[in-house]
């Protein structure tokens, strides 16, 4: 019996599809937390937005894109989502487990609106709640009552080596002047794919697909996680703050080579040129130069080439997703949310 569909029109805003898989995932992900010692739960609790004040556009927790992904493929080998919301929680815990090192490592003031947790409580008390976290994760897939728990914590130490890996390579890519697209696409497939591939294949794992399905289900989530990088690159430069919850031009300022950049960067002609000139600078960029660079960035064409190349790897994302001959209409659901998460305002 075939089951039935998360609520929501998923190629409009989104909201009730992801709303219904945070109800799904969240009163799971509130017993781990609850169950981490004193200090690394409040940290967390705060982080997800279960505790303090948060300021107006703020979701709690995300929007959940990870979870819902988690569902819908399972979905799409035909098991209910209730089967594997093991997995669904233990790709956030993961999530959140980077998000707060990542804020740490790029000195990040904000996230999701307010003060970020190593501004809130300091740097040692975030690292030990992502530390935290990313154990509560293995542990919860690990437990005797998961089915295929041993194939499914493989994939999540797999996942955390590519995510590691990319992880150092965004590190690694400050310090280095120049940047190639192909090295930054090979960066974001670990940091920022790996995860969504393995919250797709272990939807397919839990719900005991075959190996070639959950391999078209894994290469789905990661070319969609590409894509997702791709448009949060996007953002970075050209997005609002409202959207962002960072200033505009943040990411210029910083100089961050984000794909637009590395494509703009190399770039021959008198716009790449120009851009270089300010990249290279070793003073900070004034308001006007992170003016003049973002304009550069498009006269390069690097708006363009990262808006491309998210477009390209929806496409392979979808042959791949073909490739786990998911049921039909929840195919229709993940195309849906494919073209969501990759349609945001840029």
């Amino acid at each position: 019996m075939e089951s039935p569909h998360p609520p929501g029109d998923t190629g409009d805003s989104g909201t009730a599809l992801f709303g219904w898989a945070r109800e799904l995932v969240t009163p799971a992900l509130r017993r781990v937390v609850e169950d981490l010692p004193a200090p690394q739960r409040e940290v967390a609790g705060y982080h997800r937005g279960w505790s303090g004040a948060a300021l107006p556009g703020a979701e709690g927790g995300g929007k959940a894109v990870r979870p819902a992904l988690v569902f819908l493929s399972a979905m799409a080998v035909g098991a209910p989502p209730e089967s594997v919301i093991p997995g669904a929680v233990a790709v956030e815990l993961v999530h959140d487990f980077s998000l707060l090192h990542d804020d740490v490592i790029d000195a990040d003031p904000l996230r999701r609106h307010r003060p970020a947790v190593w501004r809130r409580y300091g740097t040692p008390a975030a690292v030990l709640a992502g530390d935290a976290l990313l154990v509560s994760a293995l542990a919860v897939l690990a437990a005797e009552a998961v089915p295929h728990a041993g194939a499914a914590t493989r994939e999540l130490s797999r996942m955390l080596d590519d995510l590691l890996r990319g992880q150092s390579q965004d590190v690694a890519f400050e310090s280095t002047a120049r940047v190639r697209a192909d090295e930054y696409l090979e960066m974001a497939a670990g940091k920022t794919g790996a995860l969504m591939g393995c919250a797709c294949a272990l939807g397919g794992l839990l719900a005991g697909a075959s190996e070639e399905r959950t391999a078209g289900l894994r290469d789905f989530g990661r070319h969609l996680g590409i894509a997702f990088q791709c448009v949060d690159d996007l953002l970075g430069i050209w997005g609002a703050t409202r959207r962002s919850g960072k200033p505009v031009g943040a990411d210029v300022a910083a100089r961050k080579k984000s794909l637009p950049v590395a494509v703009a960067l190399a770039d021959t002609g008198p716009a790449g040129r120009r851009l270089a000139e300010l990249y290279d600078r070793t003073e900070p960029l004034s308001a006007a130069d992170v003016a003049t660079a973002t304009e550069l960035i498009e006269q390069a064409g690097g708006r363009e080439a990262t808006a491309v190349e998210a477009r390209r790897q929806v496409g392979a994302a979808m042959r791949a997703l073909a490739r786990a001959e998911p049921v039909p209409s929840v195919y229709r659901q993940l195309h849906d949310l494919a073209l969501l998460i990759t349609r945001r305002d840029h």
